[in-house]
């Protein structure tokens, strides 16, 4: 059983229900409102910084006859806490042991990219718990790269370590050890030009390793090019493009990810130039297969990464995937049967934002999802936010939106347009994973601290994992991390 399977811990009991009867309001999402009676009657006092919406921003707490079962609101408040190391396009994994790992460029040993191991994060009772250091250490380091990438095998704890080094090679090393040995490198690729490079892997059976392995790069091809290894990563297949062979997506892909049942997934823009798809193969990157989102509504961004459309899976292998529409809000949609047909799109954001971007979507069991982006008011400040669904396959789901930083503590107020572009630290994207006890982990950047990396979760919420019960407080983070 991997970690992302695990009961969650039951740490405190559920709230009564209690008769429910409204209508549904305005898009007012305001934090501080208080309903009268049931399902919202926190012990705590609600901040502004936390919200209770139904898709397209309907303020839930005007209409509570949605809310039974396992689509019920629980006291959540989001933060984040900084690692002390910078970052550009933070990636990350999380073992079953409970580290966390993401990505350094330039911070490891003579220069090396860093595979930064943050320690007692998960499960800290205090600020001075958790530490966060290097732990890539081999006797040669392969040199600093362009993109650094690391990715954790859910079903083995290997840490893959993937680098593009300036447009010219792919290496790939792995440790099994939680980085205290490291193996490789090998070379990953025969292709001339690649960038945006993504890794995954899947339990479909390797032929001399548990789990099967790949990638998937822009490999100057009219779509992305993606490989196969059968031998946990030490030699790689030829590269084939990771489409339909007429497809004419474009090179760039968001992440890959590989399902339970052996299936690996990437979105991406269709491959007539329009919308966006789900690119599916079940041989292992051998063929694949395209299957059209429902953006007809929506639409697609007109943003520097408008091509892609992130995608993750749950346990039982159900396919969510998130992108931007026009509007620059997130939009949401699943798949119960492979990615061969998609429930009605629906926007996830909160109202009173006025455009989000760098779009990342985790899964954990049946209908219990998140979502991570960065957003703004439309003040040129951009701010962090994760938004949750405990019961995905509702008519009507909750959604719980949390804001990781204070108002007056933005992750970037340079750049006005910074989640429609690449700005500081978040480089091309950003990277989300669900820890053993059900919580979120989103991985960010603070560039007003010099492209801190920083890892943004709920310090109170509902898990993602087994029953659906509070998840155990964390101390609150935020600027007192920073160095």
């Amino acid at each position: 059983m991997n970690h992302r399977q695990k009961m969650a811990l039951l740490m405190t009991a559920l709230m009564a229900l209690m008769p429910l009867a409204g209508c549904f309001g305005a898009n007012e999402t305001n934090g501080q409102e208080e309903s009268e009676g049931g399902v919202f009657d926190f012990a705590e006092q609600l901040g502004g910084t936390t919200w209770y919406h139904y898709p397209g921003g309907a303020n839930a707490m005007n209409n509570t006859s949605a809310l039974v079962g396992d689509n019920i609101p629980y006291f959540s408040q989001g933060t984040y806490y900084a690692t002390g190391y910078s970052t550009f396009e933070p990636t990350m994994g999380i073992t079953s042991t409970d580290n966390i790992y993401f990505t350094s460029y330039g911070n490891g040993p003579q220069g090396s990219t860093a595979i930064v191991q943050c320690t007692n994060m998960i499960e800290m009772k205090n600020l001075s718990d958790f530490s966060c250091e290097n732990v890539y250490g081999p006797v040669l380091p392969v040199a600093n790269s362009n993109d650094p990438y690391v990715y954790v095998d859910p079903w083995t704890d290997r840490i893959m370590k993937f680098d593009m080094h300036a447009l010219l090679g792919m290496t790939v090393e792995w440790s099994d050890d939680e980085g205290d040995s490291w193996f490789g490198p090998s070379v990953a690729t025969s292709y001339s030009v690649q960038d945006h490079q993504t890794i995954a892997s899947s339990p479909y059976g390797g032929i001399l390793h548990e789990t099967l392995w790949v990638f998937c790069i822009n490999g100057n091809y009219p779509s992305p090019l993606c490989s196969q290894s059968q031998d946990g990563g030490l030699t790689w297949g030829p590269e084939l493009p990771g489409a339909p062979v007429d497809c004419q997506s474009g090179g760039l892909s968001a992440h890959i990810i590989g399902a339970e049942n052996g299936n690996f997934y990437r979105g991406q823009i269709g491959c007539d130039g329009t919308g966006y798809s789900m690119y599916k193969t079940e041989d292992g990157a051998l063929t694949w297969t395209e299957h059209r989102l429902p953006t007809e509504e929506s639409g697609t961004a007109d943003t520097w990464n408008a091509e892609e459309a992130q995608v993750d899976t749950d346990s039982e292998s159900n396919v969510y995937a998130m992108w931007m529409g026009n509007d620059n809000m997130p939009y949401f949609s699943y798949s119960v049967d492979d990615a061969n047909t998609w429930s009605d799109a629906v926007m996830v954001g909160p109202t009173h934002l006025e455009g989000t971007g760098f779009p990342v979507v985790i899964a954990g069991d049946p209908g219990r999802v998140a979502f991570g982006y960065i957003g703004t008011e439309g003040d040129g400040l951009w701010h962090g936010y994760i938004s949750v669904m405990t019961d995905a396959f509702s008519e009507n789901p909750l959604i719980t939106t949390v804001q990781l930083n204070a108002p007056d503590d933005p992750l970037d107020d340079a750049s006005p347009t910074c989640g429609y572009e690449r700005c500081g630290g978040f480089g091309d994207f950003i990277d989300m994973q669900i820890d053993a006890f059900g919580r979120p982990w989103l991985s960010l950047s603070h560039n007003p601290n010099g492209d801190t990396g920083i890892m943004g979760t709920f310090m109170t919420g509902p898990t993602l994992v087994g029953n659906v019960t509070a998840l155990n407080a964390l101390p609150e983070g935020g600027t007192q991390t920073l160095n």
